[in-house]
């Protein structure tokens, strides 16, 4: 699952959710099933039979997860799938997705640049740096679902990722050498 929804446009909600499993050879009777399962599980009763530039932003990835979701997959991806959704939205789909993980109890590998929205989330959330590219943290998320975005341990565990990610690009930050030539600090030093 993607930032843009990926719903072919020319299909309604419905024939979305049928469309990839019967490409994968589960019958009719199967794909039906499991479309009006998901379509109920993510709250698009009602919108069956709508278009994809029908549905508002938070619709149409919610759609986008009831496909993900009905083709019964072991590990759900999901690249930044809520990025260029509104604030209000996304904490509902937050909401939404940790529901859906009550439920199903399938591994999820979110990826996502919102430092609350990974803790919110996950149960075990690697802090990456860039430049180059290392893990700083690989931290074990400790709440009881549904977590609360205000709970005051999730807002200190936040406050300690932004510390440590402060530290490591200041650590990478470039320095002029006497040559002429940039290094990071770590290789000035």
């Amino acid at each position: 699952m993607f930032q843009e929804h990926a719903l072919f446009p020319w299909l309604t909600v419905r024939q979305n959710m049928v469309f990839a499993p019967r490409g994968r050879g589960i019958g009719r009777r199967e794909c039906e099933r499991r479309a009006r399962e998901y379509i109920r599980l993510v709250q698009l009763d009602g919108f069956e039979g709508a278009l994809p530039h029908q549905l508002s932003g938070g619709m149409a990835q919610r759609a986008s997860l009831a496909r993900a979701l009905s083709m019964d997959p072991q590990v759900l991806l999901m690249d930044e799938p809520f990025g260029a959704l509104d604030a209000q939205t996304r904490a509902q789909m937050h909401a939404l997705l940790q529901r859906v993980w009550m439920r199903k109890r399938m591994t999820v590998v979110f990826v996502t640049h919102n430092i609350r929205e990974a803790l919110v989330l996950g149960d075990r959330v690697v802090v990456m740096a860039g430049r180059p590219g290392r893990v700083l943290w690989d931290l074990e998320v400790r709440l009881d679902r549904p977590k609360d975005p205000d709970d005051e341990r999730l807002v200190a565990l936040s406050r300690q990722i932004r510390a440590a990610l402060r530290e490591a690009q200041a650590q990478t930050r470039p320095v002029a050498g006497a040559d002429g030539g940039t290094y990071s600090r770590r290789q000035a030093m």
